[in-house]
């Protein structure tokens, strides 16, 4: 199911409707990602996000506070070991209290929502861990960058005032957002998309693409990006 319309009315609402939502170049956070997205009991998943800054390249950060907002009783699944948030999976009988509440199915994964905070802007940002089963965030390969595989390249350069075309092989099942601070972005909710730089566009930055599936899971990929 694609959720990209209300993925874009969120970015509006947190840029005040002045920056276009694949715009990076401002305070937001992009993603927050549970690795694995699902854990079965015993399992631990380790929580992070992709932060964008004005003026700054986006970058990988751990949440500064956390805490369960939901279902009661989990708030031990949370904890903050060598300085990374992460949450374990508990024993599948005390999962059956959480279920009752959530009046989910006995054999049926629960969600955990998690409340995050980042103290440099005070963000606040949410996830869903799914406990009881095990899934891994995707996987996408290929990534096309202009003719050239995206996995095998961390720096790409491209000609000002062209179209320079971006693709994965994935389907509508899959949410995808290409982001930049380099030049404009075109369907940038889209499996093939592309970049112009235009005389009066940034010519350097970072290219971001960002990749959510329909269990919860969430990957992305970074590229420094310039248009001498």
């Amino acid at each position: 199911m694609r959720t990209c319309a209300a993925f874009a009315v969120a970015l509006a609402a947190c840029t005040q409707d002045v920056d276009a939502a694949w715009e990076l170049d401002h305070d937001r956070v992009i993603a927050v990602r549970s690795t694995p997205s699902r854990i079965a009991s015993g399992e631990t998943a380790v929580l992070d996000a992709l932060v964008g800054r004005k003026a700054q390249p986006p970058s990988d950060r751990d949440p500064d506070t956390a805490s369960v907002v939901s279902p009661s009783g989990l708030d031990a699944a949370l904890a903050r070991p060598a300085g990374h948030w992460t949450v374990t999976a508990p024993p599948d009988d005390q999962l059956a209290p959480a279920r009752v509440e959530l009046g989910l199915a006995a054999d049926a994964p629960v969600p955990l929502r998690v409340r995050m905070v980042f103290a440099d802007t005070g963000e606040v940002a949410y996830k869903v861990v799914w406990l009881g089963e095990h899934a891994d965030n995707p996987v996408v390969d290929p990534i096309s960058l202009d003719g050239m595989d995206g996995l095998a390249i961390t720096q790409l350069s491209v000609a000002p005032g062209t179209r320079i075309p971006f693709a994965v092989q994935l389907d509508d099942s899959y949410n995808i957002n290409w982001l930049t601070s380099c030049g404009t972005m075109h369907d940038f909710d889209l499996p093939r998309s592309y970049l112009r730089v235009e005389p009066e566009d940034s010519h350097a930055g970072t290219l971001a693409l960002v990749v959510r599936d329909a269990l919860g899971g969430v990957v992305w990929y970074l590229w420094s990006i310039t248009a001498p």
